[in-house]
């Protein structure tokens, strides 16, 4: 089971991407008021490992901050995988998937 952590501001945007310590973070942008976001929400709760939620409708500064570091177009839904801070893995819509988001995060770690 996916363990969402709430990002609701840039500092907490920050503080999620510091405690990475390099390693790959997940980051979903999620809109509640979107049925193909809530598919998606459905569908990375078996993902196994943490997850970023950035809900946009309470925070639109990080998902605009998120847009402006990355170079990728705000959507929602949308997964974002970052690595010191470089987008390496990104997905949306109906592409949001846990297997491929696991899949991704074994290619990154080597295993």
């Amino acid at each position: 089971m996916a363990d969402f952590i709430s990002i609701e501001d840039k500092a907490g945007l920050e503080r999620f991407l510091a405690e990475a310590n390099g390693q790959p973070v997940v980051i979903f942008k999620h809109s509640n008021t979107c049925g193909v976001s809530s598919r998606a929400y459905r569908e990375l709760t078996s993902f196994s490992g943490p997850v970023g939620l950035v809900i946009v409708q309470q925070a639109r500064d990080v998902s605009d901050q998120i847009e402006r570091s990355t170079g990728v177009a705000h959507e929602t839904p949308q997964v974002l995988v970052l690595r010191d801070n470089e987008l390496v893995f990104t997905a949306s819509h109906f592409q949001v998937k846990a297997e491929t988001l696991e899949e991704e995060l074994r290619r990154l770690s080597g295993k």
